[in-house]
């Protein structure tokens, strides 16, 4: 899949990169942002920094390009509905019907469409009608998405009602309705349909099968609360449907052929239960996409000139001046105007503790306002937020199937119909050989019909995956669906890019290294001055520093700028020059003593400012980038997983080093070109799965070529949530090691999931062919092992 977005990011800045004052780096990466627009990096202008810049300098800039990203991550959207079994639990499936774009998008909400059964008669109900182009099934919140070309849906909404459905038309931007459940009426017919099944039970077991009770009483219990099974099953045989309501009114009508009453009976009531509690515990994964849903509030208060009037958050445009009060969550997007608070985001990056925010800092839709009133400017409409954005990602990621769903998909569509003929076989064959008698023979294959539906199998998957996609959400760590997933708990090799990754891209003065007998202070006062006009990030670190120890910043005249080199002006009468070391060069002041200094800085990773009066250097800035605080132990933690890191960058090697000294990195590589990192990283899959940490800009054909494609920080970017298959929403690289705990705990609920599944199955097989088991046992046991994986598969959603 490939989009075109437009990127508008701003890039943070490093010591490793080739600043005309600080010499010594590379310019990889900003050669690589360039690379990506298109451009020649080296005619790429900065102006207004007050400071000329080498091609390696990166700045604040909006950069505006296309690129279109190749998304690979296994991936497969499909008729997942179109199996011959018929009772698959799942996100939803994409069903491509017809040739054509399809002018229309209509949302239809179908609130007895829970699983593949339906969504299998609803394909065949609309796939021969003219103008229906592709359907897409959401189980969880029971919508079928349809894309057609006809001019009203009333053909489409009788076709569904002849398959025992009825569906109902949502506006656009209208929320599902949670699915509603049964009567009151229907509960009563389901419980005294229970009492008579278990009367007519009681009976034969103590009188015999052969009363008239009996048959009465379970031919009561099926009237009560068996018909809706009943129908569904005709209706999957007039449709030529093999599904689980076909097997198990089969098994019903040859029950009570054979003179089975009771069992017959026990088998529809406990179906019917079967169905009643997997709808409930499948409604608690809804709950968790719906939750997210809940974040943002549906109305705001916005300014009209004259006061401020309620109106709804979709309707409010971009630009627009919102009012957000003490406790109320953000309505939109946007940036402070106005006022000062603390912002809960936990909702978007999972960082539970508040961020104070002034004017100018953006805030997120669904994040909390803490102390203060704040008046807001949107940047997005309510469609566009990052926590919409957030909620659309988890609810497509259901769409794409893991490779595990994609193989026991398969695996059932198998297993169902062989099962089929297996007890169709055992049913002839048994008695011809003398193994069993002819009633004895067909029992024990109406309980094998019972075990050909895979329900606990299929629902092992989905719902185990769908719970973890909303807790991750929920923690700050937005996964795009189950393939991405899955890959995280491969992942054996992590690939790091330094700067805004294992760096916190802001630089700051290290130490002044005053030379001839100078002062520090005096050096630091007057390079202040040379860069107080200027907003590169570097000057900042200057002046910061210079405000940090106090020391007063002395007025500069004729400042400007040296191509290639740095800045110069006069400060108290003097003519001062502040650059790099090509510049110290060029001036003659390349001393021993400043060349040692050089040498010490580029060692430790760090770049230099040198200060220069004419010939004479009379000081050296050390500047370098932060690593960040948790790194270290991020590292370690990865470590102890058995996931080794490796960093890749475009910052000179010194520097690659220097970071990785500090962060436990164990391979570190420096100076390298955007198909540098391409070519380590497929040097890389050689032996292992490898996940890619970037950014999400410069990166972007890294975390494409990697197995996984992690971004950081993406609750900034817009361009992040397109390019890589995981988003770290907050800026904590500890969020990493997060993940993939989390999908390792994931893979293994998964595992132990389809082995209950299985096993049960297995021994209930062989209990049938053995003539032990029972109808009623049959259903149990399923009803059980559904239950058992659709309870483990939610323990997800309660963890990260």
């Amino acid at each position: 899949m490939s989009s075109v977005t437009r990127y508008r990011k701003a890039v943070p800045p490093h010591q490793g990169h080739q600043h005309a004052r600080g010499g010594d780096c590379c310019s990889a990466k900003a050669e690589a942002a360039l690379a990506l627009q298109g451009a020649d990096p080296h005619q790429h202008a900065h102006g207004g920094c007050g400071h000329d810049h080498q091609p390696g300098d990166r700045h604040e800039h909006d950069y505006k390009h296309k690129h279109k990203h190749k998304h690979d991550h296994g991936h497969q959207h499909g008729a997942g509905c179109g199996h011959a079994h018929g009772h698959e639990h799942a996100g939803p499936s994409r069903v491509q019907l017809g040739e054509g774009k399809g002018a229309k998008q209509s949302r239809l909400q179908i609130q007895a469409m829970d699983c593949p059964t339906e969504a299998r008669l609803i394909e065949k109900a609309l796939g021969g009608m003219s103008g229906v182009v592709a359907l897409e099934f959401n189980f969880i919140e029971r919508v079928l998405l349809l894309r057609h070309d006809l001019p009203h849906l009333d053909g489409v909404k009788s076709a569904i009602a002849k398959v025992g459905m009825q569906a109902v038309e949502l506006d656009a931007g209208a929320q599902a309705q949670a699915p509603q459940g049964h009567g009151r009426r229907a509960n009563l017919l389901l419980i005294a349909s229970g009492l008579a099944a278990a009367a007519s039970e009681g009976i034969a077991w103590s009188l015999g099968d052969g009363r008239l009770e009996v048959a009465a009483l379970a031919l009561a219990s099926i009237l009560l609360g068996g018909i809706p099974t009943l129908k569904k099953g005709w209706i999957a045989l007039s449709t030529r449907t093999l599904n689980i309501h076909f097997l198990m009114s089969v098994a019903v009508i040859g029950a009570m052929l054979i003179g089975q009453w009771p069992e017959a009976a026990m088998v529809l009531f406990l179906f019917a239960i079967a169905e009643r509690l997997e709808a409930m515990s499948l409604a608690r994964a809804g709950e968790a996409v719906r939750a997210l849903m809940a974040l943002a509030p549906e109305t705001a208060w916005v300014a009209d000139g004259t006061g401020w009037r309620e109106a709804q958050a979709a309707e409010v445009a971009v630009g627009s001046r919102v009012r957000v009060r003490p406790g109320e969550r953000v309505p939109l997007d946007g940036r402070i105007a106005d006022g000062h608070s603390s912002f809960n985001e936990a909702s978007i990056t999972g960082e539970s503790l508040p961020v104070d925010k002034g004017p100018q800092d953006a805030v997120f839709a669904g994040s909390i306002n803490g102390s203060g009133v704040v008046e807001i400017e949107t940047t997005a409409p309510a469609s566009g937020s990052v926590l919409a954005r957030i909620i659309a990602t988890v609810r497509d990621a259901q769409a794409s199937k893991a490779p595990t769903q994609r193989f026991i998909d398969r695996f059932a569509s198998v297993y169902t119909p062989v099962v089929l003929v297996l007890a169709l076989a055992f049913a002839v064959a048994a008695p011809l050989l003398g193994l069993m008698a002819w009633h004895q023979a067909i029992y024990s294959a109406l309980v094998m019909l019972v075990i050909a539906c895979p329900c606990a199998l299929v629902i092992a998957t989905p719902v185990t995956v769908v719970s973890a996609l909303a807790s991750a959400a929920r923690h700050g760590l937005l996964v795009k669906g189950g393939a991405p997933l899955e890959m995280a708990a491969r992942i054996d090799t992590v690939c790091l890019d330094k700067t805004g990754t294992l760096t916190l891209g802001e630089p700051r003065v290290t130490r002044v290294a005053a030379l001839g007998g100078g002062d520090e202070s005096t050096v630091l006062a007057m390079a202040a001055a040379l860069d107080s006009h200027s907003t590169h990030p570097l000057a900042k670190a200057v002046l910061d520093e210079a405000a940090r120890r106090g020391i007063a910043v002395p007025a500069a005249e004729q400042v400007s700028e040296l191509v290639g080199r740095g800045v110069r002006g006069r400060v108290g009468g003097r003519a001062l020059q502040l650059g790099s070391r090509r510049l110290a060069e060029e001036q003659g002041a390349l001393t021993p003593e400043l060349a040692a200094e050089l040498s010490r800085m580029a060692e430790a990773g760090e770049g230099a400012l040198v200060l220069l009066d004419g010939g004479r250097a009379l000081g050296v800035l050390a500047v370098a980038d932060q690593v960040r605080p948790e790194a270290a132990a991020t590292i370690a933690r990865l470590g102890e997983m058995g996931v080794r890191a490796v960093m890749l960058s475009g910052d000179s090697p010194q520097v690659a080093a220097a970071v990785a000294a500090q962060t436990g990195v164990s391979a570190a590589h420096g100076g390298l070109l955007p198909q540098d990192k391409l070519r380590f990283i497929e040097q890389l899959q050689a032996s292992g799965k490898v996940a890619m940490v970037g950014d999400g800009v410069n990166d972007a054909p890294a975390l494409a070529r990697a197995d996984l494609g992690v971004a950081m920080g993406a609750a900034g970017s817009d361009s992040a949530l397109e390019t890589a298959g995981v988003a770290l929403m907050d800026d904590k690289l500890s969020r990493l090691a997060d993940l993939i705990a989390h999908a390792r705990c994931t893979a293994a609920v998964l595992k132990v999931n389809i082995a209950i599944a299985l096993g049960i199955k297995l021994v209930f097989f062989g209990l049938a062919l053995a003539g032990v088991a029972s109808l009623w046992m049959a259903v149990f046991a399923d009803v059980g092992t559904s239950l058992i994986v659709i309870a483990n598969g939610l323990r997800l959603a309660r963890r990260v």
